[in-house]
């Protein structure tokens, strides 16, 4: 959010925000898209002047289960506890998965901290997580072999 101006004690004259909004179903999606231009219609009747720019918009991918099946597996394999996980962000798979079989693996992050210059992955949790990725592609190359 950005206001203008930016004093504290000024009652701003404009605001200027993003609004991202992400669901793994395309209709509750959808749903919660018309409830924003909703509201947005209501601030104009109001006499607020309103403007809208679409920087992006991509439906939801599911990924491809049988390779979600390998990351479980390889990972069970290795010791190493996992669980399916909704990414809601714009990763090159997201565009993948629409052209070829794709899913993602995850590792952990100190304190759950992720797309931040604060986040930090151990090496042995990025190592563990190339491993998971070396065993799927391995199993992936058997299974098409």
């Amino acid at each position: 959010m950005r206001f203008e101006p930016n004093a504290i004690n000024v009652i701003p004259s404009r605001a200027v925000l993003t609004v991202d909004l992400r669901d793994p179903d395309e209709q509750s999606l959808q749903a919660q898209e018309a409830s924003l231009a909703a509201f947005l219609e209501q601030l104009a009747a109001e006499g607020i002047t309103v403007s809208v720019e679409r920087l992006a918009r991509f439906e939801p991918v599911v990924f491809d289960g049988q390779v979600v099946e390998l990351i479980e597996a390889a990972a069970r394999k290795r010791g190493l506890a996992s669980r399916r996980m909704t990414s809601g962000a714009g990763h090159d798979a997201q565009m993948i998965a629409r052209i070829a079989p794709a899913a993602m693996i995850f590792v952990p992050s100190a304190g759950g901290i992720s797309h931040s210059p604060h986040e930090h992955t151990e090496d042995a949790e990025l190592l563990a997580g190339a491993n998971i990725l070396l065993d799927v592609v391995a199993e992936l190359a058997e299974l098409e072999g």
